[in-house]
């Protein structure tokens, strides 16, 4: 683990040894941290820096509102990291994707190119999951664990596992990141962000459905489309192959 102090607090991330491909940053979702991003490490062809965001894992928390306070939040810490590692490219899932987002229209710091993965430019929670945040984690994670909602096979091997972690992180995180994807919507400035993007989507995703992406696809000005087959919201993990597999050709065409 390696930190760096911006804005009175530190934030944590881990690096791969260097190679000769580019320096990819990835930022994790809601209730996550940098762990989930464990199957996109350790690869041949770029270096991977996966981060936690305040208040996850091992990164130091900061009292913010839901809302538009914690997405700057978040956003100063992926730019602190991108800074210190040199990010050429910075890759975010579902709330990261909002990050990463935002983090480009605000000029936070200018990537060579982005990868929003089960993401969107306008996220919302819906009733059903707002009325499971109570004090408890449990009951969301009973409703995440049903079908097509985080893994389309809710007997997949990463699945128990990434209960884990979002208990570990916390009820209290999750709420605050999900409140924050509630407030999202940048669909009127999707034109400025204009560094190529790959816009890549579990094909049964349920939580944030492949129409998100297309979406952003069609709106973005140099993107593209990919589906990762037999997937749900957590495709990184569920086929990890065929996501890399996308990560990959993307990386290339740059």
């Amino acid at each position: 683990m390696a930190t760096v102090t911006h804005d009175g607090r530190e934030t944590a991330y881990w690096s791969d040894e260097s190679t000769d491909g580019p320096v990819v940053l990835f930022v994790h979702g809601s209730g996550q941290r940098h762990d989930v991003w464990r199957d996109q490490t350790g690869r041949d062809g770029y270096t991977a820096v996966t981060v936690d965001l305040s208040g996850h894992g091992e990164s130091e928390d900061v009292d913010t509102e839901a809302g538009p306070e914690t997405m700057s939040a978040y956003v100063a810490d992926v730019a602190a990291v991108a800074r210190e590692v040199d990010a050429d490219v910075i890759a975010g899932h579902s709330l990261g994707g909002a990050v990463v987002q935002t983090l480009v229209l605000d000029g936070a710091y200018d990537p060579e190119a982005v990868v929003l993965a089960g993401t969107g430019a306008k996220l919302g929670i819906g009733e059903d999951v707002g009325a499971l945040l109570g004090d408890d984690v449990e009951p969301i994670l009973q409703f995440m664990r049903s079908a097509n909602v985080l893994f389309e096979d809710t007997d997949h091997p990463a699945a128990g596992p990434t209960d884990d972690l979002m208990r570990e992180v916390g009820i209290e995180m999750l709420r605050r990141d999900l409140s924050t994807c509630d407030t999202f919507d940048v669909r009127d400035r999707l034109d400025e962000i204009s560094v190529p993007a790959l816009c890549i989507v579990g094909d049964n995703d349920s939580l944030t459905p492949p129409t998100f992406s297309e979406y952003l696809a069609d709106n973005l000005p140099d993107a593209e489309y990919a589906e990762v087959p037999g997937t749900s919201h957590m495709a990184m993990l569920e086929n990890s192959a065929a996501f890399n597999d996308g990560l990959d050709e993307f990386l290339a065409d740059l």
